[in-house]
């Protein structure tokens, strides 16, 4: 006998006969267990049920108030309960359908986006031992004030109350049910070959989730990883295994706060690090193809890859970029050998090596979403008046190249600063977990919803980067990609650099008014803003100590002459910014140079 939480979306219950259906696969999962199975439904609202409800709000008023919307939407999931209950009580299983209130989701008072702070679970567990299966309503929730406010979950919120459930109830198994049969390598809308996977770990559904694949929310799979609540994504029209989504074995830990942990959840530092830099490359479809395919060739296995914009000399737009990455200490002379003689070849005006240097990093699912976690960072190394050489970020870490002189500080100041432990679990490749079947790349994402700020000309010293992040945090603005460029330019005797980065479109010009006051302040240049861009990644936990995998992203790049605009990596992802209509070229490119196709049509289920 097994405890299983199954979430089913709101095409899955969009009429009654998808209702029945559902209830009696609901009954096929309580029979199929020894001594009979428990099972919690959770359930959104019917079809677009939500839509309507947003649509008459916005007919009364175009700023609806928080608090009535939250009492409007919340009514949509009651609908479906009540009526998925009734289904299965007509089919002669017991059941009982429950709001969030009744289940005792307990949440933040914000409305429109509360996070669960816990489940309180005595009512649940006293009608799963009387045999009823119970349905709950997903999305929403109450807060924990005398008035005892309804409060909906925001985006991903019936995801979220699934896997949320499934943690404080210890259950063995969540499934999430909907209309695509698990996940697969990449958009099927884009690319028709797109595969199923089998199974994928959570760090890699986690970025994936990020980069805007929509199956899973990225605040469920948070969950999931933090409580190591075993997820499976299944198809609500077939029968198949879908795909298991594993989460390495956790230590037990408080149920309080169950969405509110704090962000970052592990400090590193690596200093067995040196840096090269290639300055003044030349902007052209090609040339980072070029180069760290030549690293690969030799065998060499780079660490972090930072692509930069960079103004030439007039002023005029963008004509080269600067490169930086970094190696371990023991492949310097190789890699350095491989950067001159290419460099020359390329036409860079210099190769800079720097071998007094560590990588400091924070890492955490809790930073998805987060305005500020980036900005804390910088402002804690600040504060130690350590200064940052090179920037590079992902959804869920922060990875700074610091003087080796100055990590020590750094990791005891980003301890304190954070209250973690830096003996901390890590979100990257530190906790292995086997596939059967391992790839350096398990899946292609497109994000075309960026757009890119510039900074010019931001003096280069302690604080700048604090600065400008805390800006954009009090503003409410999550800052995706950051890349500080390596070559220096000296304005007015003070040296310089730029710094670029990706927020979400709708964010981007509240993003550069805001920034473009307090950069007049620090004697910062221009802010420039782009919108005609698009974030192509790949994610893999298999390319951690596989040298060639990032040239062979920028390769099939290269070879359909799209230009690579920025670069930034992690452990177990690589990211680049393209011109926005090439976005769809560049991912089926990249799509089919790591060999991700399926040998059978993915079927994607319309509502």
């Amino acid at each position: 006998m097994a405890l299983i939480v199954q979430k089913y979306g709101g095409s899955s219950v969009g009429s009654v006969e998808r209702i029945q259906a559902v209830a009696r696969r609901i009954m096929t999962t309580v029979q199929a267990g020894q001594g009979k199975n428990s099972v919690v439904v959770v359930v959104s609202a019917m079809g677009k049920t939500t839509d309507g409800l947003i649509k008459l709000a916005t007919e009364i008023t175009p700023q609806p108030n928080r608090r009535e919307m939250d009492m409007l939407l919340s009514t949509g999931e009651q609908v479906s309960i009540a009526l998925l209950s009734m289904a299965l009580q007509h089919y002669g299983q017991a059941a009982i359908s429950l709001n969030g209130a009744q289940v005792g989701i307990v949440t933040e008072s914000a409305h429109t986006r509360a996070r669960i702070l816990h489940i309180e679970t005595e009512r649940l567990e006293r009608h799963l031992g009387q045999g009823k299966v119970v349905v709950v309503a997903g999305f929403q929730g109450i807060s924990n004030s005398e008035d005892l406010e309804v409060t909906t979950l925001g985006r991903g919120g019936s995801d979220t109350s699934a896997v949320a459930l499934a943690a404080a109830l210890k259950a063995d198994l969540c499934e999430i049910y909907t209309d695509v049969p698990g996940i697969l390598t990449t958009d099927p809308r884009i690319v028709e070959n797109a595969r199923l996977l089998d199974e994928i770990t959570c760090d890699e559904m986690l970025e994936l989730a990020s980069l805007g694949a929509k199956v899973l929310h990225p605040r469920a799979v948070e969950i999931a990883r933090n409580y190591g609540v075993k997820l499976a994504v299944r198809s609500s029209w077939t029968e198949d295994a879908g795909t298991l989504v594993l989460s390495p074995p956790r230590p037990p830990r408080p149920l309080e706060g169950l969405e509110i942990a704090r962000p970052v959840d592990g400090i590193s530092i690596d200093t067995d690090q040196a840096k090269i830099a290639l300055l003044h490359v030349p902007d052209r479809p090609g040339i980072a193809a070029h180069f760290f395919g030549e690293l690969a060739r030799t065998g060499l296995d780079v660490d972090l890859i930072i692509q930069s914009i960079q103004e030439d000399e007039s002023g005029e737009p963008p004509g080269h970029n600067d490169i930086a990455f970094t190696v371990r200490t023991g492949l310097l002379a190789e890699a350095e050998a491989v950067a001159r003689r290419v460099g020359q070849e390329l036409g860079c005006s210099e190769v800079t090596v720097d071998t007094h240097v560590a990588k400091v990093s924070i890492a955490g699912a809790g930073m998805i979403g987060r305005p500020g976690v980036a900005a804390q960072m910088f402002t804690t190394l600040a504060a130690a008046g350590i200064n940052l050489q090179l920037i590079s970020t992902s959804e869920v870490k922060v990875s700074c190249i610091v003087s080796v002189d100055d990590g020590q500080k750094a990791i005891t100041s980003l301890c304190l600063g954070f209250d973690v432990d830096n003996s901390a679990a890590r979100l990257d490749a530190s906790t292995p977990i086997a596939l059967v079947s391992p790839a350096p790349v398990r899946g292609v994402a497109l994000d075309v919803n960026q757009a890119r700020l510039a900074i010019r000309q931001v003096p280069d010293r302690p604080g700048m980067a604090a600065h400008l992040f805390q800006t954009l945090a009090k503003q409410g603005v999550s800052v995706d990609m950051i890349i500080q460029s390596q070559r220096g330019k000296v304005v007015n005797g003070v040296m310089t650099n730029d710094i670029a980065f990706t927020v979400s479109q709708v964010d981007a010009e509240a993003a550069r008014t805001a920034l473009e006051e307090v950069a007049r302040e620090l004697g910062c240049g221009s802010v420039v803003l782009d919108k005609g861009i698009a974030k192509v990644s790949i994610v893999g936990t298999g390319m951690v100590g596989q040298p060639g995998v990032a040239a062979r992203m920028f390769a099939a790049l290269a070879q359909e002459q799209i230009n690579i605009e920025m670069i930034a990596t992690s452990e177990i992802k690589v990211s680049c910014v393209v011109a926005e209509d090439e976005g769809p070229r560049a991912l089926r490119a990249i799509h089919t140079a790591f060999e991700l196709a399926g040998s059978v049509p993915v079927s994607v289920a319309k509502p």
